[in-house]
């Protein structure tokens, strides 16, 4: 049953496209634009790689897996290839979904997973590679969330899709409504605390969110769906008003995107263990 339930899945995201996004909310065809390419494979032990972040080195990058594996991040190159494990005894890994990273090189382990919309332990776990003794909590609650869980119409209570821009960290509804099909966007500050928090916009996706990350100059949002890119100018504030490519690829559970340069990313996905780059075309 779950080979059937995995082949289904497969065939949905192979067959999604841009037509609602751009119909909805006024993207573009990001095809000309991006290319992507495979440039490595994570070992076995990494086949549920669910966050990215830049590594301490060159070409290295933290991953982690997601929920019910050990809590650990494992930085890897671009190749995909394992050079450091830091376990986290401290933590547990209920469901980690994504990482963010500050500029100072703080880690943010969003432990926001929440498939059924009942959990009332969230958690975001700020760390610093170099500093494993100190780390601080960021609890978060969801104002607009009445009940656990809300009926199915109302399920937008998972989140797997966190950054980290000016200070705060800015958090995605992986949306499983039946019927309401927008993302929400939170924020929380980037500091220890108890946090209840409302929406501050909301943009539609017919595929659900599973990644997100700023550009390193703070102009360019993306948004990782299964099956499809959603790219953002954020230049004059983190929200969801101009919106710029929505860019197809179909390859399975991706679930984690870092970028690499103010044009350029990486993503992973899962089962597969892959590794790709996403390059503006340059004219």
């Amino acid at each position: 049953m779950h080979k059937l339930i995995w082949w289904a899945f497969t065939l949905r995201v192979a067959l999604c496209d841009c037509h609602n996004e751009k119909k909805n909310v006024g993207f573009v065809n990001g095809k000309s634009v991006y290319e992507m390419v495979k440039i490595g494979q994570l070992p076995p032990d990494l086949r549920e790689t669910s966050g990215l972040a830049l590594g301490r080195e060159a070409r290295t990058f933290w991953t982690h897996n997601d929920g019910d594996n050990p809590a650990e991040l494992y930085e890897v190159n671009d190749e995909g290839k394992v050079k450091t494990v830091l376990k986290l005894p401290q933590f547990k890994n209920i469901d980690w979904e994504d990482l963010a990273q500050d500029t100072k090189g703080n880690l943010y382990i969003a432990d926001l997973g929440n498939n059924a919309n009942q959990r009332r332990d969230l958690v975001i776990h700020k760390i610093n590679p170099n500093e494993l003794n100190k780390y601080e909590a960021i609890r978060v609650a969801y104002a607009d969330q009445k009940a656990f869980p809300p009926p199915s119409a109302e399920q937008n209570f998972d989140c797997e899709a966190t950054v980290w821009h000016q200070n705060k960290l800015y958090l995605f509804s992986k949306n499983r409504s039946t019927t309401n099909r927008n993302v929400r966007m939170y924020a929380v500050p980037d500091s220890a605390g108890t946090y209840k928090v409302a929406p501050i916009d909301s943009v539609y996706s017919k595929a659900m969110v599973t990644a997100a990350d700023v550009s390193p100059d703070g102009k360019t949002l993306v948004l990782l769906t299964y099956g499809k890119l959603l790219f953002f100018d954020v230049s004059q504030g983190m929200n969801f008003r101009k919106p710029l490519y929505c860019l197809k690829f179909a390859q399975g559970q991706t679930e984690a995107i870092v970028f690499i340069n103010n044009e350029d990313f990486i993503l992973t996905n899962e089962q597969k263990g892959e590794m790709f780059l996403g390059s503006k075309k340059r004219l």
